[in-house]
Formats: structure tokens, C-alpha cells, sequence
């Protein structure tokens, strides 16, 4: 009768190796590796063929920083959602004032650009607001 495989002796996939080098890399970015550590556990990596052999190259590291997580436009708080809330309504009234001279452009010809009249004053306001730091995350 076969035995399972054990663990550490499955096959690894890129995916595996390259999510490894990732880690390996907000380790050398946190000062746990030096550059040349870093180039050869790298090439290790990619010629790992087991989780026993990837094991090996992070073995003696502590646990490897987390992958940062998605950069926040707005905050969570009250002053996020609104700022949130007014640009996407500003973003929809310029778009469609956009379109519509868009199409006047092109069926009429020679029309001013009057949506940039809609879409330039509030668009200043909320940049300004966002750039003194209303509802713009601080990290």
C-alpha cells in the first residue's frame, strides 16, 4: 500500500515560489537580509522543487512581514464617506457633461468647452479640501 506524501516533500508551483520572493523581498526591505543573502535565497527559491525545499530558505528568518495592504484613498470615518460621496458625484456630473459636449463636438462642431465651467469649481473645492487633509488617511 502507498504511503501519502508528506508535506514538505509536494511539488511547488510558481505561484508558491514567487509568493516566497515576495516575502524574502519585504525582508530584505525590513533589513532581515542583506543584498547578496537576499540574491542567493532568490535563486534558491526559483530552484526550489518541494515545500520542504522552500522551507529551507526561510528557516532561520522570524516570521516574514506581511504584504502591505491596499492604499486608502479616504478614511473610514464620517469625513472619508462624504469626501467619498461628493467625489463620485462630481466624477459622474463631469463625465456625463463631458460626454454630452462630446457629442455636441461632433454633430455641431466648433462648441466651447463649457463642461470644464461644471467640472472645474467643485473639482477645485474637493481637492483643496482633501489636500488641507479632510477625510485623506494619514498613513
Amino acid at each position: 500500500m502507498d504511503e501519502p506524501v508528506r508535506q514538505q516533500d509536494l511539488r511547488v508551483s510558481d505561484a508558491e515560489r514567487s509568493a516566497v520572493a515576495s516575502g524574502l523581498q519585504r525582508a530584505h526591505d525590513a533589513g532581515q537580509l542583506d543584498l547578496h543573502e537576499f540574491d542567493e535565497r532568490v535563486r534558491d527559491v526559483w530552484a526550489a522543487r518541494t515545500r520542504g525545499d522552500l522551507a529551507r530558505v526561510t528557516a532561520d528568518l522570524p516570521a516574514l512581514p506581511p504584504p502591505p495592504g491596499p492604499r486608502r484613498a479616504f478614511t473610514d470615518d464620517d469625513a472619508g464617506t462624504a469626501m467619498k460621496v461628493l467625489t463620485i458625484i462630481w466624477l459622474c456630473i463631469s463625465l456625463v457633461n463631458l460626454v454630452i459636449w462630446g457629442i455636441l463636438e461632433l454633430t455641431v462642431g466648433g462648441i466651447h468647452p463649457w463642461w470644464l465651467y461644471v467640472a472645474g469649481p467643485p473639482g477645485a473645492v474637493l481637492g483643496t479640501l482633501y489636500a488641507i487633509g479632510i477625510g485623506r488617511p494619514t498613513d
